[in-house]
């Protein structure tokens, strides 16, 4: 009975990895869109927000705050910290410099990268992931190449998706180290988010008043709804149930699908030399986090979680 219930879970942790793919490919398509219209980026991660807001304070207004309050406030914090309104200020501050393409790419790279260095702390790394994070690091280095060489803007922009994977990174892995339960994880991340939005729309520059209200509502949906609710619920459950490394398997999909959807909806066509660095990266990412299966297979390379 154990075997097949972990096998049911297995196999809901992938339509949970197909369904965060298809989620984050239009996040970013959808964020370039409107950044290069009318948004600033203050308004995409407050839209994301205020649409997260509404499916998770009912949550937490029935649960009452004790949800919260067995996480802890410096955990809570320190969560919200890495996932919460920083993260989306930082890829959508990149994506008004740099294509939809490049942050679909580098953010998911810089996760298996980060993640794949975080886990060194409390795992051996096995020979085959040290060679898919090596790949990884060529690809980076590969698509970033024309940025460097040309628009500083652009690899400016590339820095910052970079920087987003860092965080991220560390988010699930403090979820996997305090084995917080995926609704407890997102809650705490966006009602925390959700306190500094009024000050945050009374300080930063908007672009909301020239922007139509199908454009805010399909960005309230994206955003926050699809990217902010039920894309985090989606990794969090996933690396719950499969660890942060096994995770990350499903984020080479990413950029090829927002390659794809970026081509027909913005228009933007990737140099030839980032198709084979999306590619690169790609194959590393998959080689990287197979290789950390094993780790999470065996209880014996796990390090308790301190509670």
């Amino acid at each position: 009975m154990a075997r097949e219930r972990d096998t049911g879970n297995t196999r809901l942790a992938i339509i949970a990895g197909v369904a965060m793919i298809g989620i984050y490919a239009a996040q970013f398509v959808a964020a370039r869109f409107s950044l290069k219209e009318h948004l600033t980026a203050t308004d995409m991660a407050s839209l994301r927000f205020a649409g997260a807001g509404a499916v998770f304070l009912p949550i937490v207004w029935q649960r009452g705050l004790a949800t919260l309050k067995t996480l802890g406030w410096r955990r809570g914090l320190a969560l919200a910290a890495l996932a919460g309104l920083p993260y989306p200020l930082i890829i959508n501050w990149g994506l008004t410099y740099a294509p939809a393409a490049h942050g679909a790419s580098l953010c998911p790279a810089s996760i298996v990268f980060f993640s794949f260095l975080l886990s060194l702390v409390r795992e051996r790394a096995s020979r085959q992931r040290i060679i898919g994070v090596v790949t990884i690091i060529a690809g980076l280095l590969l698509f970033i190449a024309p940025a460097r060489a040309g628009a500083g803007d652009i690899l400016f922009g590339d820095l910052l998706f970079i920087g987003s994977g860092a965080m991220f990174s560390a988010y699930a892995a403090l979820v996997q180290r305090w084995r917080v339960d995926p609704v407890t994880a997102t809650a705490a991340v966006v009602v925390l988010s959700c306190l500094p939005l009024p000050l945050l729309c009374l300080l930063a520059p908007s672009g909301l008043q020239a922007a139509s209200a199908a454009e805010i509502i399909s960005q309230i949906v994206i955003q926050g709804l699809l990217a902010g609710a039920a894309a985090m619920f989606l990794y969090t459950y996933i690396v719950s149930q499969l660890g942060s490394q096994a995770a990350s398997l499903f984020l080479p999909g990413v950029p090829i699908a927002t390659v794809m959807v970026g081509m027909v909806v913005l228009g933007e066509t990737p140099m030839t030399m980032q198709f084979a660095a999306i590619a690169i990266m790609a194959a590393g990412m998959g080689y990287s986090t197979m290789g950390g299966r094993g780790a999470r297979e065996n209880p014996a390379l796990q390090t308790p979680a301190k509670s």
